[in-house]
């Protein structure tokens, strides 16, 4: 019997992107949001991971009450709805509350996706030093309840860089790079040797699609212009201008200076509806455009509580990595995700890490008296057509090859041995 494709489930803190592998893009993305009967949750609150419950079927487990519940774009458009709340069960790119991410899980396979786990292998992804604990409960989870027939949990990072070789700019597809990953949540620098991750160099941003939002909510207010613009639909307008006429510019003075010089030119109409009454509101699209970007490459503007900028991060990553590879991480910078989508966003990036680079390199041949001359370190950053799901890409492509299968852990496996078997990479052969 031909094996049906393998499940790709990219669960983000934002959003989730699910889909089948082989395809090129995700089937359905939407919000890693639930909504079930009662207050919004409080588990985020508590200390430790929630008690797993006794593994079993979903039925035997709840009463025919706790199945009422909605996912995604449903469960933000029920939140208003008298006796639900909307849960968020993934924060900062990691598993916060384990029954509502199960209940979210069988809402995905069963109702949108439409397909029988039992006859799927599953690939999962998960963050840069995402505890075993949570891909042993993973493993309890799929294994089961929903009882799949093998399982892959694969690093974030690493899928990005397999998405990056569908670049025309990458010549030899390589599994060193340093991985700048953007989502709605959180943003890391992650670098990678050989499909290793460097653990130890990793570096976490406390900034990410959400906050651009929220900033270019804060200078539309600023202007007034949110006025016109209903309470409830604020974050919506902020995200709209964010995603549609926000670029990176190259020299925030002389940009402030076009606006003020060119406005007519420079600035942009939104128009929005209301979502109650139906009537139409025209907003001006103005500074926010270059400035909202910007936040990466010059924090002090959004918040004192996070002040490097981006490139340095970048920098100081590949610094704390071993020397031997250091090259080869400046030499494959990959960018993925939706925050890092904004034009001129790697030019950007190359140009001002570069300088970063030339800068030391001129220093240490300035403190050895100009006797040691250096070749220089090529600094390059790839962008690519794959770049907003790039994680779900890259999984996809693992997923089509003849040897994915090979590297799951299976059904029998896992009886066998247990949900341990997931601190295993049955990929590098050793435990991680």
């Amino acid at each position: 019997m031909s094996l049906l494709a393998p499940i790709i489930s990219d669960n983000g803190t934002g959003f989730s992107k699910i889909g089948f592998a082989g395809n090129s893009d995700p089937s359905f993305v939407f919000p890693t949001a639930i909504a079930t009967r009662g207050g919004p949750s409080t588990a985020s609150s508590r200390a430790g991971p929630p008690i797993p419950s006794k593994p079993g079927s979903l039925a035997s487990k709840r009463g025919v009450e706790d199945l009422d519940f909605f996912i995604g774009d449903e469960a933000i458009a029920n939140q208003k709805t008298p006796g639900y709340g909307v849960h968020y069960p993934i924060r900062h790119g990691m598993i916060d509350n384990w029954d509502h991410m199960e209940r979210y899980w069988e809402q995905t396979i069963f109702k949108y996706l439409r397909a029988e786990p039992e006859d799927h292998y599953f690939l999962l992804t998960e963050p840069p030093l995402n505890p075993p604990e949570n891909r042993e409960q993973t493993a309890e989870i799929f294994f089961e309840s929903f009882n799949i027939k093998g399982l892959y949990i694969a690093v974030q990072a690493v899928l990005a860089l397999a998405a990056s070789w569908s670049s025309n700019k990458v010549t030899d597809r390589s599994l060193t790079g340093t991985v700048v990953d953007s989502g709605d949540g959180v943003t890391h620098v992650i670098p990678c040797a050989e499909g290793y991750v460097i653990g130890s160099a990793i570096k976490h941003i406390p900034i990410a699609g959400r906050d651009i939002s929220q900033f270019v909510l804060n200078l539309m207010r600023e202007r007034g212009e949110m006025a016109v613009v209903p309470p409830e639909d604020h974050l919506k307008v902020a995200s709209k201008v964010k995603e549609n006429y926000s670029y990176v510019c190259q020299d925030i003075v002389k940009e402030f200076r076009k606006y003020d010089a060119d406005p007519y030119n420079m600035f942009q109409r939104y128009t929005g509806e209301h979502t109650v009454t139906g009537r139409t509101y025209e907003v001006d699209v103005g500074y926010e455009r270059f400035l909202a970007p910007e936040i990466f490459f010059n924090p002090e503007i959004y918040s004192s509580d996070f002040l490097t900028p981006l490139p340095e991060i970048v920098d100081g990553v590949i610094q704390q990595s071993p020397i031997d590879v250091r090259r080869g991480l400046y030499k494959n910078i990959v960018l993925s995700g939706g925050s890092t989508m904004f034009t001129h966003f790697g030019q950007r990036l190359k140009r001002d890490l570069k300088q970063i680079v030339d800068r030391r390199i001129e220093a240490s041949e300035m403190s050895s008296g100009s006797h040691m001359r250096s070749t220089g370190v090529e600094v390059d950053v790839i962008s690519h057509k794959r770049q907003r799901y790039a994680v779900w890409f890259g999984g996809s492509l693992l997923a089509s090859l003849p040897e994915f299968y090979s590297y799951c852990h299976t059904k029998a496996q896992y009886e066998e041995v247990g949900p341990s078997i997931c601190r295993r990479y049955q990929i590098f052969g050793s435990v991680n």
